[in-house]
């Protein structure tokens, strides 16, 4: 990689559980779950995550309150947190279902959490040019249109608002050029191929997920 990826996703890493805590409050149990039920196209009740996760409704409803941003329909069920139902720039496609993002680099996070490949297509941000791919687990990208193709990367100060701070800053360009002039407005940004910001999003996917077994 041409950046220090290691060190870069160990700062992300930092930035993002400050404000959505999947390990720093002890919901480390909760959060891939989450996504995992997100995943399947449908609201996610409290009581669906209780039996998921083996913890009582109390103990969910405590650990949500401590994801920030977490979406939520008029039933109080949840629909989004990462992965959303409701329409993003982000189209994110699972076993079928359309799904939506937060931002860029969580559609190459999640097939990792998720263990399932993706196809994705976004906008470039202005121009509208779509960005399309392919992302596998163990793969990576296997598929890319086109293929000069990059994603713009921020590392917040702080995360109050994961979403706000981080995630409405990660988008697809369809080349470096056509990132030049939102570079330029965020010079402390970083901006990738998107091979490696596969690499970064695995790594903040391992380092998010912890050990997983440990937290159930």
């Amino acid at each position: 990689m041409s950046i220090d990826a290691d060190h870069l996703a160990t700062r992300l890493t930092a930035a993002i559980s400050t404000g959505s805590a999947p390990h720093g409050d002890g919901v480390g149990w909760l959060w891939p779950v989450l996504l995992r039920q997100l995943a399947r196209g449908r609201p996610v009740a409290v009581d669906d995550l209780a039996q998921a996760t083996g913890r009582s409704a109390v103990e969910v409803r405590d650990a949500l309150a401590g994801l920030s941003d977490t979406e939520y329909d008029e039933q109080g069920r949840v629909v989004g947190h990462g992965i959303t139902l409701r329409p993003t720039p982000h189209q994110f496609t699972v076993d079928g279902h359309r799904l939506y993002t937060w931002c860029a680099l969580d559609t190459l996070i999640f097939p990792v959490v998720l263990d399932r490949p993706a196809q994705v297509v976004s906008p470039t941000p202005g121009s509208g040019e779509p960005v399309r791919l392919d992302v596998d687990p163990a793969a990576g990208v296997v598929a890319l249109e086109p293929a000069t193709a990059v994603v713009s990367v921020v590392v917040p100060d702080a995360c109050g608002s994961v979403r706000s701070a981080f995630c409405n800053q990660v988008h697809f360009f369809a080349s470096p050029s056509a990132a030049q002039e939102w570079q330029t407005e965020h010079p402390g940004a970083e901006v990738l191929p998107v091979a490696e910001a596969f690499g970064l999003g695995r790594r903040l996917a391992q380092n998010l997920l912890g050990d997983e077994a440990s937290c159930c």
